[in-house]
Formats: C-alpha cells, structure tokens, sequence
C-alpha cells in the first residue's frame, strides 16, 4: 500500500501564492507518475498536473503558466507551486500517485483545501 499526506493548503487572496506539498510513504516502489487534482463544490474532481518518475509534465489548460510541479525522488515528495492563484482556484486539492501496474487503481491522499479571496 501508497499513503500520500498532503500540506499547504490554506486561504490566500487572489493574486497570491500557495505551495502544496504531498509525501508518500509505504510501498512507494510501486508509484510511477504522480499529480494534484482538484475538487470544487459542485464539480467534478479534475487533473491540475501531473509529473512522471522521470520529470515529464502535463498541466490543465487553466492552470497553465502560473502552477508548477516538482517532484524529489529521494524524499517521494511531489509539490505544486500555485502563484497568481484566483478565485476559482478554490478547491480541495489531492494528491494522487499511479502503479507502474495498470491494474492497480490508484492512490489518493485526503485532501487540503484551497481558499482564494477575491
């Protein structure tokens, strides 16, 4: 089994900064790619980013250009830096690690919330 534990959330006005930050533990051997994926009230959960064990990345288009990925291999920790976050940025972020096996589902953590103020 992955356990992922994320850290960071918080509230921020529009235009600030927030980092994320999700440490995985447990049988991390089995994690290939990595990501953050969001929740708002109402919506489905979707993909912000999403970083490969050997750095390839891949973004939403609306995040594109104002959050980044970054993954430590040694640390298993994979980060999200958000900046020029805005109010439909609001969500629950999670953390989500995917088996090298495709028949594994994947892992999630439980989530941080994210509050941005207009």
């Amino acid at each position: 089994q992955v356990q992922l534990v994320e850290s960071g959330g918080g509230l921020v006005q529009a235009g600030g900064s927030l980092r994320l930050s999700c440490a995985a533990s447990g049988s991390i051997f089995r994690i290939n790619a990595m990501g953050w994926y969001r929740q708002a009230p109402g919506k489905q959960r979707e993909l912000v980013a999403r970083i490969t064990k050997g750095g390839a990345t891949n973004y939403a288009d609306s995040v594109k250009g104002r959050f980044a990925i970054s993954r430590d291999n040694a640390e298993n920790t994979v980060y999200l830096q958000m900046n020029s976050l805005k109010p439909v940025d609001t969500a629950v972020y999670y953390c989500n690690a995917e088996s090298f096996d495709p028949l594994v589902a994947p892992y999630w953590g439980r989530g941080t919330q994210v509050t941005v103020s207009s």
